[in-house]
């Protein structure tokens, strides 16, 4: 029986049943592959790339992302001590929304500091100056939004209508790079090389009286370089280009890419029943484990899914009546105790996850193709769920 097992890759040769259930299962074989290609754009194309640890934030992986890229892109205070801690190079900050009490360690741990409009860092103007006071160097941002539009899902896209992500780039006006080093864009999501340029073509004529003003530039994320058919070699000579015309330092800041195709999700099935089709109990949530299913939405690819067979409704654990991954194809009626996989897990799934319903998390397992070595670096017990509460 023919199956699709498309991103499959290595893990198809896995044994399912030497790692606990639920588990990320992480390839670093495929990690590496990815941190190379990064690191190839990055040098051949003389800019800096950050890994954004919203997307993947696999800590244990640091020195092994710090050999290849040139630091982390971090979202506020608690991913800044991740990333001085744990990786090498640069850390980069930026924050829809600073509070007052973080700013003090926000701008000990960060070489970059991105405020996501003027006001926020005019407000904070005297914590900057009295950390160079105290011999802290550290650049200032200034998020942009371009007022231009790729994105397909608006939940997913900074650039929507009456966004709050970003300063409205029809707005900028010279005051407000006062004390700013560079500019911050991040308007993509999971795209490919086109809307880079357009969204491009549409800042630079705002932007260009700038230039003069300005130490760098940074394109942000959703770009996903490491996929096959991205268009690497149109990215390099544009960034050649971008560098060329002004004079700025430039940084990306991939996360999905880092991590892409290179995690699964392993689960099992724990009950079956009939209502109207068979319906497979899982260990493994959509809103517990993966919410992107429930947010996007959209529908994870299974490891070995035949072209024909019996369709099976998979569903989590929690109460939550809409707790369901989606509909699947099986060679036969699934039993409790079978081991399946869900392809592609290892960004956002992972740093997504949360213990509704006392649902337990799942393991993180770090496993190399190269040579079948695994290593189950974390598991989560009960009181991982009581130490939120009280």
């Amino acid at each position: 029986m023919a199956t699709r097992a498309g991103g499959a890759g290595a893990f198809a040769r896995l044994d399912l049943g030497r790692v606990p259930s639920p588990a990320f299962v992480v390839d670093q074989a495929a990690i590496e592959r990815n941190l190379q290609i990064l690191a190839e754009i990055g040098d051949r194309a003389g800019v800096k790339v950050l890994l954004a640890l919203k997307a993947f934030s696999m800590w244990s992986l640091g020195d092994l992302v710090s050999r290849y890229l040139d630091g982390v892109a971090t979202s506020g205070l608690w991913e800044a001590r991740l990333g001085r801690a744990h990786f090498g190079g640069e850390v980069a900050t930026y924050c829809a929304g600073y509070k007052a009490e973080d700013m003090k360690e926000v701008l000990a741990l960060s070489d970059h500091v991105i405020f996501n409009s003027p006001a926020q860092a005019r407000r904070f103007a005297g914590e900057v100056e009295a950390a160079r006071a105290g011999g802290r160097t550290v650049d200032l941002g200034l998020r942009l939004n371009p007022m231009h539009s790729e994105g397909e899902i608006a939940k997913y896209d900074p650039a929507q209508p009456h966004s709050r992500l970003g300063h409205p780039a029809d707005q900028l006006q010279p005051g407000d790079l006062d004390g700013i080093d560079g500019i911050h864009v991040h308007s993509l999501c999971e795209q490919d090389f086109p809307p880079l340029r357009r969204t491009w073509e549409a800042l630079r004529p705002r932007l260009e009286p700038y230039f003069s003003r300005l130490k760098w530039l940074n394109f942000g994320g959703g770009h996903h370089i490491t996929r096959a058919d991205y268009q690497r070699e149109e990215l390099v000579e544009f960034l050649k280009e971008v560098r060329a015309d002004t004079g700025l330092d430039l940084y990306l800041e991939p996360g999905e890419a880092v991590a892409l195709d290179a995690g699964i999700l392993v689960g099992e099935v724990v009950d079956m029943l009939d209502n109207g089709m068979p319906i497979a109990i899982l260990d493994v949530s959509a809103t517990c484990h993966m919410p992107d299913v429930i947010e996007a939405p959209y529908r994870p690819a299974l490891m070995g899914e035949p072209d024909d067979g019996v369709a099976v409704r998979l569903g989590g654990p929690s109460c939550l009546a809409g707790d369901v991954i989606g509909d699947y194809l099986f060679p036969r009626r699934p039993e409790p105790g079978d081991r399946i996989a869900f392809l592609d897990q290892a960004h956002y799934s992972m740093v997504k996850t949360t213990t509704f319903n006392g649902v337990p998390l799942p393991s993180i397992v770090l496993w190399d193709s190269r040579d079948d070595r695994l290593d189950v670096v974390r598991e989560f017990g009960w009181e991982t769920f009581r130490d939120r509460l009280s």
